[in-house]
């Protein structure tokens, strides 16, 4: 959730990005983590930490799989998902579509649905994320440096093709400095899913004890050649990110460590204890 915030008020000062949702996709039973607890428990203490948020939701497609599914293929999934529901263009970094969705000829002098001359904040994204519903660490991005936008009427019927002005939905992979030095590890990524992943979606990472993200792109060719669609969010020295860690809490729990509210929110904390999860150090 932390790093969902962090990551969502850093593509915000860069001006070319409102974020609309973040999507929170908890892995498949089969991923094999040593000490992964069943994806009904996971998925129950996900939606807890994201019950309050007006923008994060979480979504189960991942767990209900038959099996698990790459990160390449969940990403490909939402894209999917956020075309066929919203209408919207969905382009990657490399190649910004600059063509509105064809649903009635361009010279067509028809009265917008929702227009608005400035770029729109709250209400578009409310309207937006509506309409996926609960498809939803993934962000979805709408890129604003243009001078209009006409957005679908949350009460439309979703079947009925709807025409937008310039309007530019982005998948981006939320994740920390470890898995992005886990692209430099040989063998253990697909390249050819990697040229996806950061090739046509992009990657917002939110390091963690002053790692040294440079140094990582560095050791990995394709890391290199998509280093612009890399977003690396700088460290709050007030609030850093080192002492976001599961693995804390997971510990704190097992422990006994009152500390524990510093990590996780009061009904997750519930839920655990009610569910005895993690409370032993087998997980």
């Amino acid at each position: 959730m932390r790093s969902h915030e962090r990551a969502r008020d850093y593509l915000h000062k860069t001006g070319r990005f409102i974020v609309i949702g973040g999507i929170v996709s908890p892995v498949h039973d089969s991923y094999g983590k040593q000490g992964l607890v069943s994806s009904r428990h996971r998925l129950i203490m996900c939606q807890l930490a994201v019950q309050n948020s007006d923008w994060i939701r979480v979504d189960p497609w991942e767990c209900y799989q038959d099996t698990w599914q790459t990160t390449c293929s969940v990403l490909e999934h939402h894209r999917d998902l956020m075309k066929r529901v919203t209408g919207c263009i969905l382009s990657n970094v490399n190649t910004p579509s600059m063509t509105p969705v064809t649903g009635q000829p361009q010279n067509e002098t028809t009265q917008p649905v929702y227009q608005n001359s400035n770029v729109p904040a709250k209400p578009t994204a409310a309207k937006i994320l509506g309409k996926v519903g609960q498809s939803l660490s993934r962000i979805c991005c709408v890129r604003p440096p243009v001078e209009r936008f006409t957005f679908v009427d949350e009460n439309a019927n979703l079947g009925t093709v709807m025409r937008y002005e310039e309007i530019e939905l982005r998948i981006l992979l939320l994740c920390g400095s470890d898995l992005l030095e886990s692209f430099c590890i040989p063998g253990l990524w697909n390249e050819a899913d990697m040229e996806v992943i950061v090739g046509d979606f992009g990657i917002v990472v939110v390091p963690r004890d002053a790692a040294d993200t440079d140094r990582i792109m560095n050791h990995s060719s394709i890391l290199r050649k998509y280093k612009n669609n890399i977003m690396v969010v700088k460290d709050d020295i007030n609030h850093p990110m080192s002492v976001v860690s599961s693995t804390k809490s997971r510990l704190a729990l097992q422990h006994g460590d009152g500390h524990v509210v510093d990590y996780l929110s009061q009904p997750v904390i519930d839920y655990i204890l009610k569910s005895q999860l993690y409370i032993n150090a087998s997980g």
